[in-house]
């Protein structure tokens, strides 16, 4: 069983990195590869979940405790697969996620991605009590579901993360700080990281073309 790789940064597509470690190309799949911020030709670390498959070995990789327990968890409940527990991990930290269940809260839930009523109510039955320490305060999950200033503080550091994940890809801040002007009209204030990193490497790839 791999518990974690320690490794350089080697590729990144929309859903997955390369891992050199010691000379061994490891795919890992995570929630952003864009968001994994490592500086070139600096190590770091991925705690794994090691899912074998029939067809296939395959590693998903997270870049804390929280989030790797938190996956593990999410696979327990019925109608969700890995690919569904990314995009759920994508959606929200794991402390707000668990507070969300904690709080029976199923119109939070149903905002994550691949989540319908259904597997929302799967998950408060299946998960409930097997939280442990995961969660937050409810004014932090508010915060972190609602509109008005809470989004804008959602947005911002959204926009954060996409901009040190752009840096680490050798873009200059200039063309970040432009990029994020370009693209600010198109964004509701509720979109994940991935999803607005995607949008800044296209608008960078539109650019380069003119």
């Amino acid at each position: 069983m791999i518990d974690f790789l320690r490794g350089i940064v080697v590729h990144r597509e929309m859903d997955y990195l390369v891992l050199d470690v010691r000379g061994v190309g490891y795919r890992v799949f995570c929630t952003n590869p864009y968001a994994v911020v490592a500086k070139a030709g600096e190590e770091t670390t991925m705690f794994i979940h090691y899912q074998v498959r029939e067809d296939a070995h395959l590693l998903f990789g997270f870049p804390n405790r929280e989030e790797q327990s938190m996956f593990r968890l999410l696979l327990e409940v019925s109608g969700i697969g890995p690919k569904v527990a990314i995009g759920v991990l994508a959606g929200g930290r794991p402390e707000v996620i668990a507070t969300a269940i904690q709080q029976d809260n199923i119109t939070f839930l149903m905002k994550l991605p691949g989540i319908g009523r259904k597997t929302a109510q799967r998950m408060i039955l299946d998960l409930k009590d097997k939280l442990g320490a995961l969660h937050v305060a409810e004014d932090s999950l508010s915060a972190f579901a609602s509109g008005g200033s809470s989004s804008a503080a959602q947005a911002s550091g959204v926009w954060a993360e996409t901009k040190s994940a752009l840096l680490a890809l050798g873009y200059t801040e200039a063309e970040a700080d432009r990029t994020g002007q370009l693209i600010k009209p198109k964004l509701k204030g509720e979109e994940t990281v991935d999803v607005v990193i995607k949008l800044a490497l296209q608008a960078l790839f539109q650019q380069s073309q003119r």
